[in-house]
């Protein structure tokens, strides 16, 4: 008796990742899973698609993305994403898991279940970043062990600790370890490590890494065993310098992700297609690249039943009119066709608010004019800092802004359990001349950070924001020039998509009305400056950190100290 299935889709060239190669034939689709890819298969279909004149690729993987950075719940993403031909993503939820630790977990993964697409979560690693973190949460190996029992949780996120493996603690490795027995694996975190320390990293267990921003650092890593993805975000920029990596014999140890991206530029630039799109344009077959896109990822993430088209897997199909550009025509998740947005709101969350009592005298930096002051330098779309030794205006004692040599005040203030703790310093790169921007969305303890050209002009964001229990806001002294509220967690509006990437449009308007004008993002480049494991000195709520001496440092240098520092 000749079986009968739900659908058959004739006519297309359709890709062959093993072969990594176009050949015309049939896809034969029963209750979401291709049946066969065979032209002369013993079968019927209730309904055929003719799709000649097209060609079809695996759905696209995302191999590492943190939601929260679109600052919008996974429900409200996977709209955007599922347009662009992203079918599965691999989220780390470690923002939200920073605010409110194993409910800000479960949260997403609820939310997530209103979506077609598929959201695999990788447990957050580090949660607090450093053990001297005030966030709001933390979770050890015993709190994070539960949470395998949700289907879509896949292993560990990026373990981004260097020090804590190479000496062996107990409960970093314990982490690791409960990955693999529950049958998944970690991720890396490999910033700024060398060949042998990307060895420790990888013999502990670590098999992939996505930080990479030149050829020898991706290289570095697959000699080390892992799989590279190969980013594109919104500050992190890296596909252009580190595509060269890859040529058809290692291809199969890359796939793509895009780590941070806000929802504004997933809807203008798209997500891994435009990681496909730039790899394509830099001379890589389509066919390598659609199968870096797909079942590389799938690989990486052990995730078996997708990532080619072939006898068994889930059909997550993208049809392109050509392949040379990436043009999609149509997205398939698991055998249904996503020609209408999912209609669907973000859930409700309610587990946690912003608590602080600033008050305008915290905000004094005594200083002495024409001192020497350790300065945080903004490098433009990159979440590394440079360390700068300037020479600031002081007025009675107080540090004055300095808007022609761009340097301002910045401010960070714990607002998880009102400790009281402000710490302020000194950024140079914004170009604002005449405002403030506040958020409270800071890596990754994700306290309150602002910065601005007046003490006045920094109350009135925070003051802003703290209003809506969340959020990023632009503001003069004396007003309140546009705000995106993100009252879950103070990282996810709680509003579809498009008002969120409409706030998103007209606070990035309001911040161009008060500064000379800037080549970046600014809200998610001031959101990294407060991340103390990454380069060079950053701002926390307990004062400047110097990641290079891995300590606390003063804003102003100490007499004799001064040194030209070229991180």
């Amino acid at each position: 008796m000749v079986k009968t299935v739900d659908m058959v889709i004739t006519g297309a060239r359709v890709l062959n990742v093993f072969t990594r190669r176009f050949a015309q034939t049939s896809i034969w689709i029963d209750q979401g899973k291709v049946v066969s890819v065979l032209r002369d298969a013993d079968l019927t279909a209730r309904q055929q698609v003719d799709l000649s004149g097209k060609w079809i690729v695996p759905g696209f993987i995302d191999a590492h993305v943190h939601v929260e950075s679109a600052l919008v719940t996974p429900s409200e993403i996977a709209k955007v994403l599922l347009k662009h031909g992203v079918t599965t993503i691999v989220a780390d939820p470690h923002e939200l898991a920073n605010v409110a630790g194993r409910a800000g977990i479960e949260y997403l993964i609820e939310d997530a279940r209103q979506t077609p697409l598929d959201v695999k979560y990788m447990l957050p690693s580090s949660v607090p970043c450093v053990p001297f973190d005030h966030n709001g949460a933390t979770l050890t190996a015993s709190d994070l062990e539960p949470l395998y029992q949700y289907p879509e949780v896949n292993g560990l996120a990026e373990v981004m600790d260097y020090g804590a493996v190479a000496r062996g603690d107990a409960d970093t490795l314990a982490k690791i370890q409960d990955a693999y027995k529950h049958g998944h694996h970690a991720d890396g975190h490999g910033a700024g490590l060398s060949p042998r320390q990307l060895e420790v990293m990888a013999a502990a267990g670590m098999d992939t890494d996505h930080e990479c921003s030149t050829v020898a650092e991706a290289l570095a890593r697959v000699n080390a065993g892992m799989y590279v993805f190969l980013r594109e975000g919104t500050v992190e920029r890296d596909v252009a310098s580190t595509v060269a990596a890859v040529t058809e014999d290692n291809a199969g140890r890359f796939a793509f992700c895009t780590d941070d991206k806000t929802i504004a530029d997933l809807m203008h630039e798209g997500s891994v297609d435009r990681n496909v799109r730039m790899a394509i344009a830099a001379g890589l077959r389509p066919e390598t690249v659609y199968t870096m896109a797909s079942f590389n990822a799938a690989q990486a993430h052990r995730l078996t039943d997708r990532g080619s088209i072939s006898t068994n897997q889930l059909a997550d199909l993208v049809v392109l009119a050509d392949p040379d550009d990436t043009s999609i025509v149509r997205v398939m998740k698991r055998g249904v066709w996503q020609d209408a947005e999912q209609d669907s709101l973000p859930l409700p969350f309610a587990a946690t608010h912003l608590h602080h009592h600033l008050q305008v005298s915290d905000l004094r930096l005594p200083m002495t004019d024409g001192a020497l002051a350790n300065v945080i330098g903004v490098q433009p779309n990159h979440i590394t800092t440079d360390h700068l030794q300037l020479a600031v205006h002081a007025q009675d004692g107080e540090f004055v802004p300095d808007t022609n040599a761009d340097i301002l005040k910045m401010v960070v203030v714990e607002r998880h359990k009102n400790k009281g703790c402000v710490g302020v310093g000194l950024v140079h790169g914004f170009g604002l001349k005449n405002g403030a921007v506040a958020s409270s969305v800071a890596h990754d303890a994700h306290n309150i950070v602002a910065v601005g050209t007046s003490d006045a002009a920094i109350m009135q964001a925070i003051a802003a924001i703290t209003a809506t229990d969340g959020g990023q806001a632009v503001a003069r002294a004396d007003k309140t020039l546009a705000i995106l509220p993100l009252p879950i967690g103070g990282l996810l509006s709680d509003q579809p998509y498009a008002v969120a990437a409409q706030q998103s449009r007209q606070l990035r308007a309001a911040y161009d009305q008060v500064s000379a004008g800037i080549s970046f993002d600014p809200f998610i480049t001031l959101s990294f400056l407060t991340l103390p494991v990454i380069p060079s000195i950053k701002l926390t709520d307990q004062g400047l950190f110097d990641f290079d001496t891995f300590s606390f440092i003063s804003v102003a240098v100490p007499v004799g100290q001064a040194e030209v520092v070229t991180n």
